[in-house]
């Protein structure tokens, strides 16, 4: 499956399998971002009333000469794609630690490590930025990896307000989880969470990337749906086998091949910088160098890029919600090229 990425500058600072392709968003999403300088001259296109006019990004063969040759454009069924907002989880406890002595990361004392206070305040001013630019009020579904700090990030950037008293529906973070100090966050006015193995963080040998099992976690998240997870306990981390590069990009196009089975069209999803990394690290390798780089770097803590996913090779079956057949009543619909054939002397009427 080949990928096609258009890209703008973030938010912040492969496999021939897969058949879907990428298009980033400009952020901040209420704006249009300029492209690179190094771009080729393209005309205005649009996918979504949001996107930039694109620079085409694929896993394919075709050169950057090639590229530049068609001006690096691309046309999609917008009903063929899916807006997908990544978002790396805020700074867990184990990424104060790591910095200071990369070797503390093979501590049980940082298993299923929690957010920093600092982590808390990313999450804070994250949650500020997707309110102010609107994107809070498109997101139809939120999937994040069953680690505390990644679902702590999600609850805390697109979940309702402090949960109040009185209203009839469950938090989606009880109080003071993984040692937050918050208060709980209500689910009301919330798009569904759930939770998925395939997007967690690099598999075994740390104990900051093992997770709890759901029993434990049900109480503390009990507006996420773990339905999805099929072992109470976590069977994926091994405390001697650390999983390989390839084999996270594998799970990563696994994981996209999954999202076109969701009917939900625009989608958060909250996860890890090695899982995303080795994602998108798969795609691109036809832009131009800088784009390509712009693509693969590493994602900080909390930081959002938003891409759109096109389904290129018919794995999605949604119908078109927007597009119109026409000819509602039906009548005489001759093009206009063969009418001045047939009639000559009316060519330049």
């Amino acid at each position: 499956m080949s990928i096609t990425i258009i890209y703008s500058t973030p938010t912040t600072a492969s496999s021939s399998a897969l058949n879907s392709s990428f298009v980033s968003l400009p952020t901040p999403l209420t704006s249009i971002s300029k492209l690179l300088s190094s771009s080729p001259p393209h005309r205005p296109f649009r996918l979504r009333t949001t996107l930039p006019p694109p620079i085409l990004c694929s896993s394919s063969s075709r050169s950057v000469s090639d590229m530049d040759a068609t001006g690096g454009q691309s046309l999609y069924p917008l009903h063929r794609t899916k807006t997908l907002h990544l978002v790396r989880h805020a700074q867990g406890i184990h990424n104060v630690e790591g910095e200071k002595d990369h070797d503390a990361l093979l501590s049980y004392d940082l298993f299923d490590a929690n957010l920093s206070p600092l982590g808390w305040k990313q999450v804070d001013n994250l949650r500020k930025h997707v309110h102010a630019c609107g994107l809070s009020k498109r997101i139809d579904l939120v999937v994040v990896s069953p680690l505390l700090r990644a679902m702590q990030t999600a609850v805390g950037v697109f979940g309702g307000e402090a949960y109040t008293d009185g209203i009839n529906v469950p938090p989606l973070m009880a109080a003071n989880t993984g040692k937050s100090g918050r208060p709980a966050i209500s689910s009301l006015n919330s798009p569904p969470f759930v939770a998925v193995e395939l997007c967690r963080e690099r598999l075994g040998v740390n104990p900051c990337d093992k997770r709890r099992s759901i029993t434990d976690y049900s109480p503390l998240f009990p507006a996420v749906d773990f339905s999805l997870i099929e072992n109470d306990k976590d069977i994926l981390w091994t405390p001697d086998i650390r999983e390989r590069d390839e084999e996270i990009a594998a799970r990563g196009q696994k994981f996209l091949k999954w999202l076109w089975t969701r009917k939900e069209k625009e989608i958060a999803i909250v996860s890890h910088n090695r899982f995303l990394s080795h994602t998108l690290g798969a795609f691109g390798n036809d832009c131009h160098p800088s784009v390509k780089r712009e693509i693969c770097t590493d994602l900080v803590n909390c930081e959002l890029r938003s891409v759109v996913i096109i389904d290129r090779s018919m794995i999605g079956s949604d119908s078109s919600t927007t597009n119109y057949p026409g000819e509602i009543p039906s009548g005489l619909d001759l093009p206009s090229v063969i009418a001045s054939e047939k009639h000559p002397e009316e060519k330049d009427a």
